[in-house]
């Protein structure tokens, strides 16, 4: 998780789209959104939310595979602390972890 989110950036997320679309609902919460091809528009807190993906190339490392999506939010009219705020549960419900 980090500490700042700034109203525009990017991520390359080790997932399948089949996968993105599962963990979505969860990680956004009550806020009002929809979906439109591949993107998803929210209403947060008075202010919007558009979140776009696409689908990547493979990372392969030695025999391993890992699936790619590039993922592009934009955050319009919410303060640093709301983007904070939404990014923090967001990052959770995406958060995948071995043991």
């Amino acid at each position: 998780m980090q500490s700042f989110y700034p109203t525009c950036f990017e991520r390359d997320m080790a997932c399948t789209e089949a996968e993105w679309l599962g963990w979505l609902p969860a990680a956004m919460g009550s806020s009002d959104w929809q979906r439109d091809g591949d993107c998803v528009r929210a209403g947060i807190q008075g202010g919007k939310l558009s979140v776009c993906w696409q689908v990547a190339p493979s990372r392969v490392i030695a025999l391993l595979r890992l699936p790619r999506l590039l993922v592009r939010f934009q955050f319009e009219a919410l303060d640093e602390a709301a983007r904070y705020a939404f990014m923090k549960r967001f990052d959770l419900y995406m958060q995948r972890g071995g043991g």
